[in-house]
């Protein structure tokens, strides 16, 4: 393609701007033939409901955005300023760590985020265990609003971390709490610049947070928990407590609202712990992780580690089936979506999925501004058997292999675009484009003249400078990639110019981290063993 589908991509969002002029509207198709957002409610009315609701509605986000004018398309953005929005959220850090003398089994990691919501609903995390060890990357695909992906990204790691915690520790924790000492230190953040966090709230997180290790305390557990056992209770436990903080009367007016925009929003979730050679990976949604494997003879291929929890999961589709009566059969999975309206059948938050109609009708009349909070009630028909979603995560086991070579983590938006294949062959291209670039600089005479001549070449022949973050390849790939897979400029100038609000209709927040395994380190554990 070429002109022609940039063409399109900016003629059909032009289109679209006098459908969406009305204002006060909850976006629930795209003018492309795949609807790009996860909570759809447009299957029992218009989505412009705001004050009124059905009777025992659930609680949804409304949509305020800015509404496009023909101005908005005149913006054109120049190779250097694609890279700089391409760019602009790239994280990149090496692991240093010798643990009992040998390398970390992670050499380093890289990751980046592009934004299709404003906000951006992804949220992303990397974390040591300072008491334990192990590292975990985590990515949090939101939806219905980003209050919850924030949330889990914030708390779920403290939450592992604790759960695998010795009774030692847990009581050193606790001793601390009762002084009034400082607590002993429990991860290590690598976060970009840019993470934002809820930190006016996380005191009353600490307390919930002492609440599930007292309850570990008592379970006299002298090693605390395996860590298929941490990574299951934690996903459940975290989401309870945000399913009960909202129940519970809290002084604080802040705290209280966003504990309600938590509850109501939601996030899918998928998470790695790696420890030595142990890779355990818990998966809650649509986020995927898969791993690059080299063989001896040098072909790669891709190992995938998750199962995505959707309609197209006949073994979700089961799991559905059994949960709830039989007459049901025929209505827990409307158009491919949980009850009609939710693409992902397990995540966090999402209360109006789980809870019975009773309750949200309780909470919500309990002195909430739900208009204030940008929240209006809607109820899907054939809500009878509730709860319908859960947290539950699957969790995978992965003993590494010298021939492990990279893990790669993703919210939705980039399998949508991609499969499994195309991220583990855009990932070796890179890493091998990474290896020849090395020896041509070091084979020639670093001068000027030289350097102004490449210069010239990649301009005229309209390259972009080599990525140097493999999360950041495959983000531009996944939005600027015709049917045939080639990197088309065009495309991606088109998809990146589109106003902020048409560009979720053409695609979504996409968050990737790509972690990078030491081969050495890993095969020195088994000639150790």
């Amino acid at each position: 393609m070429s002109s022609t589908v940039s063409y399109w991509i900016l003629n059909s969002a032009r289109n679209s701007i006098a459908t969406l002029r009305g204002g006060q509207r909850l976006y629930t198709r795209c003018a492309s033939n795949r609807d790009k957002s996860k909570w759809r409610l447009s299957a029992w009315g218009p989505a412009t409901l705001k004050n009124s609701a059905p009777c025992g509605g659930f609680a949804l986000q409304k949509a305020y955005r800015h509404t496009s004018t023909e101005e908005d398309f005149h913006l054109q953005l120049s190779p250097e300023q694609v890279n700089e929005v391409l760019r602009a959220g790239e994280l990149a850090h090496k692991i240093l760590d010798l643990i009992n003398g040998v390398p970390n089994s992670v050499l380093q990691f890289e990751s980046n985020q592009l934004a299709a919501n404003s906000p951006v609903e992804d949220r992303r995390g990397v974390a040591s265990c300072l008491q334990t060890n192990g590292l975990m990357f985590g990515i949090f695909d939101g939806h219905g609003g980003h209050a919850c992906a924030q949330a889990v990204s914030e708390r779920l790691f403290y939450y592992v971390a604790v759960s695998l915690m010795s009774q030692q520790t847990l009581e050193q924790m606790e001793g601390a709490m009762e002084s009034m000492k400082p607590l002993l230190p429990i991860l290590q953040w690598l976060k970009h610049p840019g993470d934002s966090i809820y930190k006016d709230v996380t005191s009353v997180h600490l307390d919930h947070l002492r609440v599930y290790w007292q309850e570990l305390l008592d379970l006299h557990m002298e090693m605390g928990l395996n860590i298929e056992e941490a990574l299951m209770y934690s996903f459940q436990r975290l989401d309870s407590d945000i399913s009960l903080e909202i129940q519970v009367p809290l002084e604080d007016e802040m705290t209280r609202n966003l504990s309600l925009q938590v509850a109501f929003s939601g996030a899918t979730a998928c998470m790695a712990h790696v420890d030595g050679v142990h890779l355990h990976v818990a998966n809650a949604g649509d986020c995927r992780a898969i791993l690059g494997v080299q063989e001896d003879n040098g072909i790669w291929s891709c190992l995938p580690l998750t199962r995505d929890h959707n309609a197209w999961n006949p073994t979700e589709l089961s799991r559905l089936k059994r949960e709830h009566p039989e007459s049901e059969d025929r209505t827990v999975i409307m158009d491919n979506r949980l009850l009609g309206v939710l693409m992902p059948c397990r995540a966090f938050g999402d209360v109006q999925l789980k809870w019975s109609k009773e309750l949200q009708r309780s909470v919500l009349e309990s002195g909430f501004d739900t208009e204030a909070l940008n929240i209006y009630q809607f109820t899907p028909p054939h809500y009878y058997t509730p709860p319908y979603l859960t947290a539950r995560p699957e969790v995978t086991y992965h003993r590494l292999r010298p021939q492990d070579k990279f893990l790669v983590l993703a919210s939705d938006g980039l399998w949508d675009v991609l499969g499994n294949e195309d991220v583990v062959r855009l990932v070796v291209e890179h890493l091998a484009e990474a290896g020849r670039h090395k020896p041509d600089l070091a084979q020639r005479p670093a001068n000027l003249g030289l350097m102004q001549s490449l210069l010239l070449q990649r301009k005229a022949q309209g390259l972009h400078a080599a990525d140097q973050n493999a999360a950041t390849r495959l983000i531009r790939y996944a939005i600027g990639s015709n049917e045939y897979g080639e990197l088309e400029p065009e495309r991606l100038t088109a998809m990146l110019t589109l106003p902020e609000d048409l560009a979720r209709m053409y695609r979504d927040d996409i968050t990737v981290t790509v972690v990078y395994f030491n081969s050495d380190s890993i095969d020195a554990y088994y000639k150790g063993s």
